[in-house]
């Protein structure tokens, strides 16, 4: 069953938020571009995973069945974005001695690590990049007569045989294509590689024999080919990092109007042929020096986080705290703020549950027998307020920031019987992803790598300080607080968490 209150998304081809209807009644297609993996994702990277994960739950939230799908770039994708350069999986599986499927493996092992920490669904199926290249060679085969021409390095697509090139990113000129590095024999500064040649006497581990040569696809081939092998076109939604908006995805919308035949009288869709009917894309996470980028050096990992005492699921928050489609500031405030945010509603509901057993003497067992509210039952008289308020949120365009005080509402109204209460969490929690009654509060409470102390030290010198202070030897007990401050260790009197660790960001 799905939800009659209508879902409305920002469809970044018309600048616009616009009614989701889906190609296929109750049905809902969605491809992410995912990672090159060549490199660890950084922080920036994976906003874009943590928005599609809204995005996926929204649509689940609304009763759609959802086929997502997410590949693996290990060939094509250049160190610049805009068709020049060497093969950033090349480049680095020379830079570190190593086989580029060793490479491949290890970044992508890596990249499916922080997914699954940051409590991201998994993918309907992930497609990889060279699993398709025998179906980029025919997919490249059928628009090459029409659309494409030879030169010396490559085959590259003619993006003046397309109607309206650039839409999507609303650029028409060379100067907006200043990205586009030239290339000797390119007919427009915008046409790009559909098949790059190996160069006499290269040396790739990675080429295949096509009719143009031995060679690798152009990196936007790849999206175009596997988003149709898996979901058809049209699809309904493609999502990706706004720098994508730029140039990856308008070659994308090219090569699929190249491969269908569609121009915008023909195609029956209302904006014109792109392949999927919705492009969506979230805004850059920036530092204090400006969008985080690999290019930079230096950049934050998941991984990097969590060596210095941060759950990763804060970072999680810290995303669902700003709109998808604002930039969002990353630093050591921002995210010290959204793990204080995230404690305090883990706080929220011990204190419940320990007044839940103080007053019926029994407590929940880990709330195994929660379940969220159905679509069907959310409309009862007892329910609808906070989940009207909460729908009415997400279904505007992903409004998280919205939803958040509206899940921290529940967790602190004296008003709401408790056994409901959980359930509007669980419901809620559905979107937003947080594992608030899956997740033990003490999980929260990450040592840093270089803790200059472990768990079991801290408890003995508690137990200690307790002594010390039953004993009115306060003297004693605040040399041994002042101790744990030193070595990163906040003690918490009057809490039976009794401590957690002093994170230092900086």
């Amino acid at each position: 069953m799905t939800d009659t209150a209508p879902l409305r998304l920002f469809n970044s081809l018309t600048r616009s938020v616009e009614t989701f209807v889906p190609i296929t009644a109750g049905e809902a297609r969605v491809y992410s571009c995912g990672p090159t993996v060549y490199n660890y994702a950084h922080l920036g990277n994976l906003r874009a995973y943590v928005f599609t994960d809204a995005l996926r739950r929204t649509l689940l939230w609304k009763g759609y069945a959802v086929t997502h799908i997410i590949n693996i770039t290990d060939v094509g994708h250049l160190t610049s974005d805009a068709d020049a350069g060497d093969d950033k999986m090349e480049a680095a599986a020379r830079a570190q001695a190593k086989s580029i499927w060793d490479i491949a493996a290890h970044y992508t092992d890596a990249f499916k690590s922080n997914i699954a920490a940051l409590n991201i669904i998994e993918p309907s199926e992930w497609t990889v990049a060279t699993d398709y290249v025998p179906q980029m060679i025919e997919f490249a085969k059928t628009i090459a007569d029409r659309h494409c021409y030879e030169i010396d390095s490559g085959l590259y697509f003619d993006v003046s045989t397309v109607p309206d090139y650039g839409r999507l990113a609303r650029t028409k000129d060379d100067e907006g294509e200043g990205r586009i590095d030239p290339v000797a024999g390119k007919r427009n500064p915008q046409d790009f590689a559909i098949w790059r040649k190996s160069a006499p006497g290269e040396n790739r581990q990675m080429e295949w024999d096509s009719p143009w040569g031995k060679g690798a696809p152009g990196w936007h081939l790849e999206c175009s080919v596997m988003s149709h092998a898996k979901l058809g076109h049209p699809f309904d939604i493609h999502t990706g990092g706004i720098d994508h908006r730029e140039i990856h995805h308008p070659n994308e919308i090219a090569q699929n109007q190249a491969f269908c035949g569609c121009s915008d009288a023909a195609s029956g869709v209302g904006a014109g042929f792109t392949g999927a009917r919705w492009w969506m894309h979230n805004n850059f996470l920036v530092d204090r020096s400006g969008k985080m980028s690999k290019s930079k050096g230096g950049f934050t990992t998941l991984f990097s986080l969590i060596d210095a005492g941060v759950h990763p699921l804060a970072y999680r928050l810290l995303c669902l705290s700003a709109h998808y489609r604002s930039e969002l500031e990353f630093s050591s405030g921002t995210l010290g703020a959204a793990l204080t945010r995230l404690k305090r509603m883990k706080k929220a509901i011990a204190v419940k549950r320990w007044q839940e057993f103080q007053e019926t003497g029994q407590a929940l067992d880990n709330f195994a027998d929660i379940r969220p509210i159905s679509i069907e039952k959310r409309e009862d008289a007892d329910i609808t307020g906070v989940l009207a308020l909460f729908d009415a949120a997400i279904r505007d365009d992903l409004n998280t920031p919205k939803c958040l005080p509206l899940v921290e509402e529940v967790l602190t109204d004296p008003t709401i019987d408790n056994r409901l209460r959980w359930h509007l969490i669980a419901t809620m929690d559905e979107v937003l992803g947080l594992d608030l009654l899956k997740m033990d509060r003490a999980d929260l409470r990450i040592p840093p790598k270089d803790a200059a102390i472990t768990e079991v030290e801290i408890e003995a010198e508690l137990d200690r300080r307790q002594a010390a202070r039953a004993a009115k030897d306060f003297a004693a007990s605040d040399a041994i607080r002042n101790a744990l401050i030193a070595k990163g260790v906040d003690v918490m009197d009057g809490d039976p968490l009794r401590w957690e660790w002093n994170i230092r960001l900086d």
